[in-house]
């Protein structure tokens, strides 16, 4: 099974979630989410294979999220205008997100990052 991390180094829960991966023995592909950010396409995929809300994937307690008042702008944007916003900033994104043939979890969620273990 293959595996992408896509964390902020700096980020403490990035840090504590790539400790828990290394602990638990799983293999990942690491990736910096802000110096490759997800694409939109990227983004589309994992959103609609997901089936969790589009809000989940948005970073709602960092700066920028703040900064650009998303918090009462996102009601009012399509879905498709909220992945291309995700797409243009890292830092909107919520992390660390790890994508897997079977999970797709923004944020460490441990409870459903055991499911990389099978």
């Amino acid at each position: 099974m293959s595996i992408l991390f896509l964390e902020y180094p700096k980020c403490s829960t990035c840090q504590k979630a790539k400790k828990w991966l290394d602990e638990n023995g799983i293999q990942y592909q690491d990736r910096h989410i802000v110096e490759q950010n997800p694409t939109v396409e990227e983004l589309t995929q994992w959103y609609q294979k997901s089936g969790l809300p589009l809000k989940r994937f948005f970073n709602t307690s960092g700066m920028l999220y703040k900064e650009l008042k998303l918090k009462d702008k996102l009601p009012t944007m399509t879905e498709q205008e909220q992945l291309e916003l995700l797409a243009t900033n890292g830092m909107l994104v919520k992390r660390p997100l790890v994508i897997s043939d079977t999970v797709i979890c923004p944020g460490f969620k441990q409870d459903v990052w055991e499911q990389l273990k099978d």
